[in-house]
């Protein structure tokens, strides 16, 4: 499950794991419901996933380094698709158990194809902030799109907010524990947590964090 999960910087996850730990913070995450978490979350996804292409619009050179990350982690080679290439247009809701924790939030790889590149002065680059995208939804709109086919591959259901606020900052972390434990529920094609895995891992490895 870790690896399923954006990787930051380490003084960040100290923060958050600092935050996490005050006394307060969960009484007034209970009086706020979900939205709080939602929109946080949705933020450092976005940013989490897109951090090794941040810099493709600068310069040729990290131009370059972006394409390649790219095209090794959201490009597959297929014969039946347009120029036999196709995206990797992974589509998941996270959410929690308990509908009055209103905590949902909707994210899609490369959703629109279109957006994904601009040319620049030193030639086509990458979009990065095309790359991903997150949704903060209430539980009407969540439960609408959980129940449309083709709109959501992979449903993240933790047990309650304070579950997500357990794992923050943690290590190691167990997806087989987890599930037994009951904390997370997945629906969906399991699949598309491995490749969410195996994406976040480059990010790491691309950031110099995993050895």
């Amino acid at each position: 499950m870790h690896a399923g999960f954006p990787c930051f910087t380490q003084d960040l996850q100290k923060t958050m794991r600092r935050g996490a730990a005050a006394r307060e913070v969960p009484e007034a995450l209970e009086a706020v419901g979900g939205t709080l978490i939602a929109s946080g979350m949705a933020v450092l996804l976005k940013l989490g996933f897109a951090y090794v292409m941040r810099d493709s619009l600068l310069d040729k050179d990290r131009s370059e380094k972006a394409m390649s990350f790219f095209r090794n982690n959201f490009i597959f080679t297929d014969p039946n698709a347009p120029g036999g290439e196709r995206y990797y247009q992974g589509k998941f809701l996270i959410r929690t158990r308990k509908a009055k924790d209103n905590m949902n939030v909707y994210m899609t790889f490369c959703a629109k194809p279109e957006e994904l590149f601009t040319d620049t002065p030193f030639g086509r680059s990458l979009n990065p902030l095309a790359v991903v995208s997150t949704k903060i939804l209430d539980e009407e709109r969540a439960q609408r799109l959980e129940e449309t086919a083709g709109q959501v591959d992979l449903v993240i259901r933790f047990k309650d907010n304070r579950a997500i606020l357990r794992l923050i900052g943690q290590d190691d972390i167990d997806i087989v524990g987890l599930l037994l434990e009951n904390v997370v529920q997945l629906t969906g094609n399991v699949g598309h947590l491995f490749k969410l895995g195996a994406i976040a891992a480059e990010t790491e490895a691309a950031l110099g964090l995993k050895s």
